[in-house]
């Protein structure tokens, strides 16, 4: 039997069997079960075996990991983080009409999401705009811009096509990909590329009038190339990028055009790391981050985000999950294919290795991590320092997590000498405290939402929330 989380699998067999007009009946027999067999599965009270994943997965033409990674799972945790709310304190939701929601009207859901997000922003005191000539507040935009790469996978088949066009002249323009860019914009798009000393805060500008593309001679040489294979990816690729945004369900405002950064940096990726030989070294390396930094002239971090976008039909890597945190906690990246939620309105779990990373600056940091349904995560973390190459620059500390289901584990070189199957190497997390069910945990910062305290004047546990009997 395969482990797989079958509130995401179930759910999403149903969906694409009506999505087909089929009934149970038609599908059941195609796959050679019983009507009744696939009725439970549908309804996740029965597992799938691997080869019924993967006849499963041939008769609707997917991949078998489509079927098991996916966003319900993460939008399951986000409703769960929302009804966790003290508003819903006295609905009485439980988690299986949260699940059931998630799996059977997803759209639903999801608006639900979205007004909870405008609820959350009316009691902050930020007035909610009812023009529509108004920009959207500024964190809802970059909350629609998490959920619309959640909802493409972070794989945008069109972007890689043009990426790769590009890169075939790029390399037939010079040597090395450093010079072959600059020769490319001149003879291409009639920019030269100068460094230059620009106003603080600014890595890169375009001089119309001289026609000169300036980036800031503080950078390090990796987000140098970036930068230009960005704003490449801006005038290169600017008729896939607008058709991509045309395409999606982005609310007005400020969405399209954090999109259109968005997008671009997704090609200024898939330029510099090209998808065929860059899945084809991360299989070679064993997903060696720092190793494939060298090889591409990439940084771990630009590294991390490009192996979360390979998923490419019949030639995909990993599902993995990133999450990137500063100092304080405070999530501004997050994406998840391997299945584990990471918090939309709040700071992860401490016990998750991604804040443990501040502890050993620049060092892998390897976790085990369990959540409370009990499926397990590989997750590896480490910080990153940005700032200006310069002296007494202020300087910005942040941690990059990726990580994978357990049962992908043994592909990434990070897992070597480790016992996978082991409880006690292995780290109890959760989502965030409002919804975590671990009640003994020394490192609540609050209870659950639907917690009532209980307390002996006698007995003092070590988590002020445990269970006393």
């Amino acid at each position: 039997m395969v482990e797989t989380a079958e509130s995401q699998v179930g759910g999403r067999i149903k969906r694409l069997r009506r999505q087909r007009h089929l009934n149970q009946a038609d599908l059941a027999q195609a796959l050679g079960i019983s009507s009744s067999y696939l009725n439970l599965i549908e309804h996740n009270r029965r597992k799938l075996t691997v080869p019924l994943l993967f006849s499963i997965a041939g008769y609707f033409g997917v991949e078998p990991g489509e079927l098991v990674d996916g966003d319900e799972g993460r939008l399951v945790g986000d409703l769960m983080e929302a009804f966790g709310d003290d508003i819903f304190a006295d609905s009485d939701v439980t988690n299986l009409e949260i699940r059931d929601l998630a799996q059977a009207n997803p759209a639903a859901a999801r608006a639900v999401l979205k007004l909870y997000d405008r609820y959350r922003l009316a009691t902050a005191g930020t007035p909610v705009s009812r023009n529509q000539n108004e920009a959207e507040p500024f964190h809802l935009a970059t909350d629609a811009i998490s959920d619309f790469l959640q909802v493409n996978s972070n794989h945008f088949p069109g972007l890689e096509d043009a990426a790769e066009r590009v890169r075939a002249d790029i390399d037939n323009a010079g040597d090395s990909f450093d010079a072959a860019i600059r020769t490319y914009l001149f003879n291409v798009f009639g920019l030269e590329v100068r460094l230059a000393s620009l106003p603080h805060g600014i890595a890169r500008q375009l001089d119309q009038a001289r026609r000169h593309l300036l980036v800031s001679d503080l950078l390090p040489p990796e987000t140098a190339n970036f930068l230009l294979a960005q704003h490449l990816g801006q005038v290169a690729a600017e008729a896939e990028i607008s058709d991509i945004i045309d395409q999606s369900d982005l609310p007005e405002g400020d969405a399209p055009l954090l999109a259109r950064n968005v997008l671009s940096a997704y090609f200024a990726a898939a330029l510099i790391m090209p998808y065929v030989p860059f899945l084809k070294a991360c299989r070679d390396y064993r997903y060696d981050i720092d190793r494939l930094g060298r090889r591409f002239g990439a940084s771990f971090e630009q590294i991390c985000h490009r192996m979360t976008t390979l998923q490419r039909k019949g030639a995909s890597g990993i599902p993995l999950h990133l999450v990137r945190t500063d100092i304080a906690g405070n999530i501004s990246k997050r994406f998840s294919l391997s299945g584990i939620h990471i918090p939309r309105h709040s700071g992860a779990c401490p016990r998750w290795n991604v804040y443990a990373a501040f502890l050993a600056p620049e060092r892998i940091n390897v976790q085990l991590s369990q959540m409370p349904d009990g499926q397990r995560y590989f997750c590896i973390a480490r910080t990153i320092t940005k700032g200006d190459y310069r002296y007494n620059a202020p300087r910005r500390y942040l941690s990059i997590g990726l990580g994978c289901a357990i049962h992908h584990a043994k592909e990434m070189i990070y897992s070597d000498g480790m016992d996978l199957t082991s409880d006690l190497q292995t780290v109890p997390i959760g989502v965030g405290c409002r919804i975590c069910p671990r009640l003994e945990c020394g490192q609540r910062a609050h209870p659950p939402a639907d917690h009532r305290f209980r307390l002996d004047e006698n007995i003092r546990p070590e988590s002020l929330y445990a269970r006393m009997s």
